[in-house]
């Protein structure tokens, strides 16, 4: 088919432009959202991209109908993805969570803004981690991926997409003002380019019964499409392996909610991505994530220069968490910098992970201005 952009070359654009750009080469052919800054990009390129490519973008009324319209046009058989900031991903959470419940396929795409409330709407933070790990309520897991540059930007929404697909998940990509807005060189592949990865359809009406009850293998089972002549039965209550509601029945939830959990647990080698640089030798590690992670890489080329033995560790997944990553590497280094545009949420995971064999330090920074890489030197050298 013909795209209504150019693919096989790079271009320069925005962060929010290359993930529209990469939803629609990932699939994606439903698209619902409501304006906000420093997201709207990304809505109004979908607005223009999806009738070029018979897909549908509809603005909704809030954000809880955004998020309750992409679950729905997911289980009619579609890719599907919304984008929102700080406040709309509050109003999403309880839907995110009906989603996880039904093991619903869908991207969720939260540009971070200064919060909390409207906080500062034009500005980049990195307040909504934990929130995007913990934000639905009840125990459960999901995929949170987050980027650092415009390309990765691209990349990591294709990759969002076919996460989603393969274990039946909401999958959040977690980027932010200064990436959303930024303009750097792209590289857009051909389609034949790119790895696609579409949902398990069940074989049969005995598969499509049992919607919810695969145990086996990756634990992720078979998804039905409405309107393909199968009988099934779609609720946030808890349900058996039929998808009948049993909310009273203890051993039922547990095989639920553990299932769910577990498959994302089970496949974690296959989804927790992360950058290491100079490592090998480092003394000093520091672990980031998104827009920071680039400040990061300048201010261990200085201490490099300087004589002190510095390292990164990049995280392009936030969650699932690799706690025996970090606890392997708080064992060879004497010390760990966590900076981040927040007062301290992936720092509490690192600390977490170091679990007492290495001091962790938290460099936060607040009110919409990214870290220099001085300002982490300093830190590091005192």
């Amino acid at each position: 088919m013909r795209y209504p952009f150019p693919v096989g070359k790079s271009d320069f654009i925005q962060g929010d432009e290359a993930i529209a750009r990469a939803a629609i080469l990932a699939g994606c052919r439903f698209y619902a959202g409501y304006p906000i800054t420093p997201a709207s990009e990304i809505f109004e390129a979908m607005a223009l991209y999806m009738p070029l490519v018979d897909g549908v973008s509809i603005q909704m009324e809030d954000e809880l109908a955004s998020m309750a319209a992409i679950i729905g046009a997911s289980w009619a058989g579609a890719k599907a993805m919304t984008a929102t900031s700080g406040p709309g991903f509050s109003l999403m959470q309880e839907n995110l969570g009906y989603a996880i419940m039904t093991e619903t396929p869908v991207v969720v795409v939260d540009v971070q803004r200064g919060g909390p409330s409207t906080g500062q709407p034009t500005l980049a933070a990195q307040g909504d981690i934990m929130q995007a790990i913990w934000g639905t309520h009840g125990d459960h897991s999901l995929i949170v991926l987050s980027p650092s540059t415009v390309q990765e930007a691209f990349d990591f929404t294709i990759r969002a997409f076919n996460l989603a697909e393969k274990y039946r998940t909401p999958v959040v990509l977690l980027t932010d003002a200064e990436i959303a807005h930024m303009r750097e060189r792209v590289y857009v592949p051909l389609p034949e380019e790119i790895e696609i990865i579409d949902r398990k359809l069940p074989a049969n009406e005995d598969e499509a019964k049992f919607p919810f009850g695969d145990i086996h293998g990756d634990g992720v089972p078979p998804m039905p499409i409405f309107g393909k002549g199968y009988r099934t039965y779609v609720t946030g209550l808890t349900h058996d392996e039929r998808g009948r509601p049993k909310t009273v029945d203890a051993e039922v939830h547990e095989k639920l909610v553990r299932r769910i959990i577990e498959k994302l647990e089970r496949n974690r080698e296959n989804i927790i991505s992360y950058d290491a640089f100079e490592l090998d030798d480092a003394e000093i590690a520091i672990v980031s994530t998104g827009i920071v992670s680039r400040s990061a890489v300048r201010a261990v080329k200085i201490l490099r220069e300087r004589g002190v033995k510095a390292g990164l560790l990049k995280l392009n997944t936030i969650w699932p968490f690799d706690f025996d990553m970090i606890e392997e590497l708080a064992e060879r280094v004497k010390k760990v910098y966590v900076p981040e545009m927040n007062l301290g949420q992936l720092y509490h995971l690192v600390k977490e992970g170091a679990n007492g064999k290495a001091e962790v330090e938290l460099i936060a920074k607040i009110g919409g201005e990214v870290h220099t890489p001085m300002e982490i030197v300093e830190r590091v050298v005192g």
